[in-house]
């Protein structure tokens, strides 16, 4: 009998209280010619794939009530501290016989309530049951392994409001979009996202990969493009267009930066220090938007760029651009990483960009490489200036982790940038939800057993049935367990956001260490009052 894990990913200690066993009445009558009792799930799978419909809001408690049947009622004293994992031996839902569990928690005297499987996506929102809730969390039940990851929600647009001014950038949990405007109508190989610049930025995108060209020989007008193709087919893209969207998002939301990866490549025989000529005289060395922009060739604290672009060039520069910020450079440098990399730490950039999948059976290699580099992001330690370190003259910045689960063969249909994200997206969401930054010392096994009513059993923690955790992690779990960059393809395709809210609330373990150490002072009061109200 499969079981029920919870993880908190939250820096909110969490317990479980009550188990809500419901069945649709539907599926208590629905069969088969034959007599054999037959799922709506199963009914309705082609219809889900079809439909252009809107996807339905979750079901509310009533509604679920009114739709449902309940069956069992079980209440349970099951603790989950913060970052970690609770085996249990209760039950998950059938859901092949049409079953659902509503699952009451509650944190700092609040209870809230969530019910899985979901009908229309993994995460949901848990319901409050008070009228002035402290916090805001989320859920992710992966029903291929009856495990609910619970998170804490954040408003994604504004995330980054929440974290303090002395963070370095590098230190935080990032979700990004390979070849970011790729989006529009062209050839499928050329195609590497779902939804445009700005629906990225309002669903928490923070790195943009950027690939340009001028339009000509002698012109400063920079045109987007992805190796030597356009991104569009409807007509030539611009980076300035792209500028402007971002400059606009960034004056609604002046919280958020952006880091922005810019290299040159499209076709013609224009040099990469010609390219970035252009970048610093016609656009960030520009008098109308000279400060919106860093270009100081060392990673910033996070209240140093609010409001602005952060370049990362992937272009070699002349020597008048290598004389700047007395001789150190222009720009965080991110020039030649080695090609086709599994793993290579360049100056302030450590990556993982192993794109070369010659062949389908090749993505579960790429997997991999994308595990391995989220756990090595997670082991890192920030130093924190003003906090940890002096703030005149801090410990340096752990490196920029970009970790790309992106891939791609042009002359293969299923190696299409979108066929692979199909493959590796779900497969980092479960990653991140079940085993990212879990030491062996996460698991719990403890819990007051309280008494059921309604016909339902009694529960406990630490049963585990037949659960199969996976390959854990050798030892405690040391560092701030962030992802570094995670930069993504198809991301938001049908309004999926989870794996990009997921890597945001990884920073909550981050978070909860700057609070600690700022307690008592009045930056780590704002702090503690925003996680009290289950932001990350």
């Amino acid at each position: 009998m499969s079981t029920f894990a919870i993880r908190n990913l939250t820096a909110t200690s969490i317990t479980l209280k009550l188990v809500e066993r419901y069945k649709s009445p539907e599926h208590l009558h629905l069969q088969d010619i034959h007599g054999n009792t037959i799922s709506r799930f199963s009914r309705n799978f082609t219809s889900i794939f079809n439909t252009t419909s809107p996807i339905p809001p979750p079901p509310t408690h009533a509604s679920l009530a009114s739709s449902t049947e309940k069956f069992a009622t079980s209440e349970v004293e099951i603790l989950v501290p913060p970052f970690t994992t609770c085996t249990t031996d209760i039950p998950a839902p059938n859901a092949v016989a049409g079953e659902k569990v509503q699952l009451t928690i509650e944190a700092s005297g609040s209870r809230y309530r969530l019910s899985v499987p979901s009908s229309h996506s993994e995460s949901q929102t848990f319901s409050p049951l008070s009228p002035d809730p402290q916090h805001e969390f989320s859920g992710i039940y992966l029903s291929l392994h009856t495990f609910l990851s619970i998170h804490s929600s954040a408003q994604l647009n504004s995330w980054m409001s929440n974290l303090q001014d002395a963070t370095p950038l590098s230190a935080l949990s990032i979700p990004g979009t390979h070849n970011s405007p790729t989006y529009h109508k062209a050839l499928p190989s050329v195609r590497c996202q779902a939804v445009n610049i700005r629906r990225q930025l309002e669903n928490g995108i923070r790195f943009f990969d950027i690939r340009v060209q001028p339009e000509a020989p002698t012109s400063s007008k920079l045109v987007l493009v992805h190796a030597v193709f356009p991104v569009s087919l409807t007509g030539q893209k611009t980076f300035a267009d792209l500028l402007s969207t971002i400059f606009a998002f960034l004056d609604a939301n002046p919280s958020e930066t952006l880091i922005m990866s810019v290299k040159r490549e499209g076709v013609g025989n224009m040099s990469d220090e010609q390219v970035a000529r252009i970048l610093y005289e016609h656009y960030t060395n520009n008098p109308t938007q000279s400060d919106r922009w860093y270009t100081k060739p060392s990673i910033p604290t996070l209240g140093a760029v609010r409001g602005k672009i952060v370049i990362m060039r992937r272009l070699a520069i002349d020597d008048s651009l290598h004389s700047h910020n007395n001789n150190l450079g222009w720009a965080i440098d991110a020039e030649c990483w080695a090609d086709n990399t599994a793993h290579d730490l360049h100056g302030q950039v450590c990556v993982q960009d192993f794109y070369e999948v010659l062949e389908a059976v090749q993505i579960a290699r790429k997997i991999e490489y994308c595990k391995e580099h989220l756990q090595r992001a997670a082991e890192c330690v920030a130093s924190l200036p003003g906090i940890t370190c002096d703030a005149a003259n801090p410990v340096p910045a752990q490196p920029f982790f970009l970790n790309f689960l992106s891939a791609s063969n042009f002359w293969k249909v299923g190696c299409w940038p979108d066929r692979i994200a199909a493959e590796v997206n779900p497969r980092m969401l479960e990653w991140l939800c079940r085993e990212h930054a879990k030491g062996r010392d996460e698991i719990v096994g403890s819990g007051r057993v309280g008494a059921g009513d309604g016909g339902g059993d009694r529960y406990s923690a630490g049963g585990g049935g037949d659960r199969d955790d996976g390959d854990l992690r050798n030892g405690p779990m040391v560092g701030d367990g962030g992802t570094g960059i995670v930069v993504l393809d198809w991301v938001g395709l049908g309004g999926d956001w989870d794996l990009v809210r997921c890597i945001v609330s990884m920073n909550s373990r981050l978070m909860m260490r700057e609070m600690s150490l700022t307690d008592g002072r009045k930056d780590g009061i704002e702090i503690r009052s925003k996680m009290l109200r289950g932001s990350t």
